[in-house]
């Protein structure tokens, strides 16, 4: 532990300080010059303050107020006074500002020595306290980014299920995701939205596990009746979601639900127009069909990237949300960094 003992009086920083030798495991550093120690206390770590109130230029009281401004991340350490003033304002401003205890000049060695003692005692204490704190917090942020990482990784594995149906690969749900925070950050969303949106958006098409396999699987176009049907995974996906109570898997609903509607108001299920679709259900639209195009299926083969570019800007407007667009174009090199890591994660 270490002592800080502050008197404008040599012979009472000597006495002071050979007095706290006595106790075990305990430091001094002492200082006649009080802006000296101010400083000094600034910078360095301590967990006793013993201050002597008559002091020339900074006085204790002065001196308390100094180190009260001084913002501190931990509980300040306590302060002993020293003091030969009975004047109980001085006590109360000096309460008021930090101080814990007083002595009274001349000093008894035995208050002195029990009074240190204690105060140490006590700091000891608050540290450990603080440093047991300090290690639970820690605890339960591993807990709960191993949580998070549990809860994403199944809700990659389902998303996959759905995926291996439509024969599309879990590459797909990964890259779209990642494109969809990378618009999302561009866009000026929080850090809490882009990590929402990001957990989210691989359950876009979660509506497909109700989807017919005649037609989720047919290779040609789909007729008009066909098409209906296929619609609906946008409804079932909503439906299957909705209900959750958390955050994430509501947003997911969203996203499932609007992902399909287009800023001109042609879209489905229900034909919303410009910002009347949420933001997420705006940004995934433009993440799912550049990976989509990009991608191999069975019905088709993967457009270029340049031609996927341009279908986007000539959609711009109509199918998708411009400033979506924008944003994915002004992150390309990020965006092309995305499609090599996940290039292939299953065949």
């Amino acid at each position: 532990m270490r002592v800080v003992i502050v008197d404008d009086t040599h012979i009472n920083l000597v006495l002071m300080s050979r007095l706290i030798k006595k106790l075990d495991d305990v430091e001094t550093v002492a200082f006649q010059n009080a802006r000296e120690a101010v400083d000094w206390c600034h910078s360095n770590p301590y967990d006793l303050l013993i201050l002597d109130y008559m002091m020339p230029e900074i006085n204790g009281l002065d001196f308390l107020y100094l180190l009260k401004n001084e913002a501190r991340n931990q509980p300040p350490p306590p302060v002993l006074m020293v003091t030969a003033s009975q004047d109980i304002d001085i006590r109360h401003r000096a309460l008021e500002n930090g101080a814990s205890d007083f002595l009274i000049k001349p000093i008894d060695k035995i208050e002195f020595l029990a009074r240190t003692r204690n105060m140490l005692q006590l700091r000891r204490a608050t540290v450990a306290l603080q440093d047991r704190a300090s290690w639970l917090t820690e605890e339960i942020n591993k807990a709960t980014v191993e949580l998070r990482a549990r809860e994403q990784e199944t809700i990659l594995l389902l998303c996959r299920a759905s995926e291996y149906r439509d024969q599309e690969t879990g590459a797909h749900i990964q890259r779209m995701a990642q494109f969809s925070r990378l618009i999302a950050e561009e866009l000026g969303l929080s850090l809490e939205d882009q990590e929402l949106i990001l957990n989210a958006a691989p359950m876009h098409d979660i509506g497909k596990v109700g989807t017919p396999d005649h037609i989720l699987l047919k290779k040609g176009k789909l007729n008009s009746d066909e098409l209906v049907i296929m619609r609906d995974h946008a409804t079932i996906g909503h439906a299957i979601l909705k209900s959750s109570q958390v955050r994430m898997l509501q947003l997911a609903a969203e996203i499932a639900y609007t992902h399909h509607e287009r800023f001109d108001g042609t879209g489905y299920p229900v034909g919303l127009k410009g910002e009347d679709i949420p933001i997420a259900g705006r940004i995934v639209a433009v993440a799912d069909v550049f990976d989509a195009l990009t991608s191999t299926r069975p019905y088709k083969k993967a457009w270029p990237v340049e031609d996927a570019r341009q279908y986007l800007l000539d959609n711009r407007g109509t199918h998708f949300d411009p400033r979506c667009v924008d944003a994915l174009f002004k992150r390309w090199p990020e965006v092309e960094k995305i499609r090599a890591g996940f290039k292939k994660i299953i065949e």
